[in-house]
């Protein structure tokens, strides 16, 4: 048993409060444990300007930890000072979150999606890829409402989990305490079909090797089947784009 009671391969308890933002096309405040991420989708024609002629959308994402989402205030951070770990979190987010998009349908739209971690317990960037998932597709949703898109420009669902090796045992979904202390510190993002999109593995103390990898990622997969089905119920059956 872990220090919260859990089972080594147990998700922390799911919740997701939706439209908490009145101006917002999408939102949401996805909380993972103690862990609390407050997303917001922003669609609009304001396109990068590489991507002005192509007749295609883009997906983008900004990630800020608030001042005082730790034990002690940090920085607040400005849009052109951001720090490595920042700019390498909202990537990930990105690409997550653009792996599910058919551009060609969204059209000549961006969406902007903006994850705030207003308290941080670990598994901030995984909670933000799931949060940032709910908020864009509630921000699609109200424009095919609207008549603006004809259908989800979705292909599939995504989430992602975190899973590591703590005092040689494989766990999933670490919080902080486990997090701070692990061998190993691994991300793992997939799609409802259980694609991979990405694995962020890093042997923070002691090497891994491959069957330790497999079973990381095996108890992972088990975690995100957990996870999409509480975004399916969020969300709602979605009618995904299949191609």
């Amino acid at each position: 048993m872990r220090s919260d009671g859990r089972e080594q391969d147990q998700l922390r308890t799911l919740r997701c409060q939706t439209d908490i933002n009145i101006y917002a096309e999408g939102s949401c405040i996805f909380e993972t444990g103690r862990t609390r991420v407050h997303c917001t989708a922003t669609i609009s024609r304001d396109l990068p300007r590489w991507r002005r002629d192509s007749g295609a959308g883009w997906v983008n994402a900004e990630y800020r930890m608030l001042p005082r989402s730790t034990s002690t205030r940090s920085l607040r951070e400005g849009r052109f000072d951001t720090k490595g770990r920042t700019a390498e979190i909202q990537r990930l987010i990105g690409r997550a979150l653009r792996s599910v998009v058919d551009m060609r349908a969204l059209g000549p739209r961006q969406v902007h999606i903006d994850c705030d971690v207003l308290q941080a317990d670990g598994g901030t960037r995984t909670a933000s890829v799931n949060g940032g998932f709910v908020a864009m597709v509630l921000g699609l949703q109200s424009m095919v409402e609207a008549g603006d898109l004809k259908a989800l420009p979705l292909r599939d669902y995504v989430a992602a989990v975190s899973v590591g090796i703590v005092d040689s045992v494989a766990m999933l979904d670490l919080a902080y305490d486990e997090d701070s202390r692990a061998d190993v510190d691994m991300n793992v993002v997939m799609t409802g079909k259980g694609q991979i999109v990405e694995l962020q593995g890093t042997a923070e103390g002691a090497p891994f090797s491959l069957d330790q990898l497999k079973a990381q990622v095996d108890m992972a997969r088990k975690g995100i089947k957990e996870i999409l089905a509480f975004l399916e119920n969020t969300t709602g059956p979605l009618d995904l784009k299949r191609r």
